[in-house]
């Protein structure tokens, strides 16, 4: 691609997905589906104009809008929170994992395509999206609610839970050169988190005094390099560059500094957030999804039921009430990045050719359904029998 080309991709891009989203907003659309319907339509995969031909061309910017958004929450989000969360934290993220991926499973093989792609379907079903879920907690106005911190202590377990899994699933699908290897690099993203969460709880002075004399300008430069550098870091070491981006997020707001990042990363967030969103529509196939379009809406039932019911038990753990019983269960509703890259593995690997068009037709159904849920969460709570919030929590 010439710089020429580039430019107008990119400048093409931001302009798309902003007249969508704004024309979308209007009639009260959340921006998330926006972007992405933007991406659809102005992708090599549908009629008329097509930004770029390939969407790997703009891999960069889409790792960029990752980082800024999983920077952002990392900022909101407090280590000695998920450290006093403790044993109900790990109880609520552990029973996450076990219904939607344990459900997951179970769909997977019922489709009958075979035990790796069942693998592959329980994992694109089991773990929500970081970038999306952030988003949404944005748009809402939640992040500062009690349930979101329990919703962060989620995304974070889940994260976790990622490294693990793909560290025993290459080896299945082919990809790794075996269990041993597979368990050094789960070994090395380990310490490389617990070495990040040390320095965000215990390191807030050694980091106030690195950041805290720079002007604004210099400080945008230095933590835009720090973010950046630790999601390089943690892909390399076997954990997803997002985790990475969250973890650099959570040493800085643990700082002196954290107040004027927070107000400093929110143009970048929001610019680079929306092209995230739009390269992911790129990849899109709209024809591909149509003879998977029944497996599609029954994996997006099941879906909405485990997170339910997920977010049923976290409120009870917690004695919330049960509006933040389904806020928590609708905001983790939606899948996304992790999903695309078991498809791209699905891909690489050769299993059933149906997998690929299954998990995009998947992640885009609940990437509308998701947001348009969360901001609507109060009606459709009244909507469900009362019966079933009878011990999700005192207040009622």
């Amino acid at each position: 691609m010439s710089t020429g080309h580039a430019l107008l991709a990119v400048g093409g891009a931001f302009l798309a997905a902003g007249l969508i989203a704004r024309a979308g907003v209007r009639i009260g659309l959340p921006t998330i589906p926006l972007f992405m319907v933007a991406g659809i339509l102005f992708g090599p995969n549908t009629p008329g104009l097509s930004l770029v031909r390939d969407p790997a061309e703009m891999g960069v910017l889409s790792g960029l809008g990752l980082v800024f958004l999983l920077f952002y929450l990392g900022l909101e989000f407090s280590v000695d929170d998920l450290v006093s969360g403790g044993r109900k934290l790990a109880v609520a993220g552990t029973g996450y994992l076990l219904l939607n991926i344990g459900g997951g499973l179970a769909f997977g093989f019922a489709l009958g395509w075979g035990t790796r792609e069942a693998l592959v379907v329980a994992g694109a079903i089991g773990i929500s999206s970081s970038a999306i879920v952030t988003k949404l907690l944005i748009e809402a106005g939640r992040m500062g609610n009690p349930e979101s911190r329990l919703i962060m202590g989620i995304i974070v377990i889940e994260d976790l839970f990622l490294a693990v899994y793909l560290a025993v699933l290459q080896p299945v699908l082919g990809g790794a050169d075996g269990f041993g290897a597979a368990v050094l690099d789960f070994a090395k993203a380990l310490l490389f988190l617990l070495a990040l969460a040390a320095v965000a709880r215990w390191g807030g002075r050694v980091v106030t005094g690195l950041f805290g004399s720079a002007d604004d300008e210099l400080l945008v430069v230095c933590f835009v390099g720090v973010a950046v550098t630790g999601a390089a870091v943690a892909h390399e070491l076997g954990v997803s560059d997002a985790i990475g981006a969250f973890m650099v997020g959570a040493v800085l707001g643990g700082s002196g500094v954290a107040p004027r990042v927070h107000k400093l990363v929110l143009p970048l967030r929001d610019a680079f957030g929306a092209l995230f969103f739009f390269i992911f529509g790129l990849s899109i196939d709209p024809r591909a999804v149509g003879p998977v379009v029944v497996p599609v809406l029954l994996a997006v039932v099941v879906t909405i039921a485990l997170n339910l019911g997920a977010g049923l038990f976290a409120a009870k753990l917690h004695s919330f009430d049960r509006q933040q019983g389904v806020d928590i269960g609708l905001t983790v509703l939606t899948r996304g990045e992790f999903s695309l890259v078991l498809a791209s593995m699905a891909v690489a690997a050769g299993l059933d050719s149906r997998v690929a068009p299954f998990v995009a037709g998947y992640v885009l159904l609940l990437a509308v359904i998701g947001p348009l849920a969360v901001l609507r969460s109060h009606e459709l709570t009244w909507l469900l029998p009362a019966r079933l919030f009878a011990k999700a929590g005192a207040r009622h």
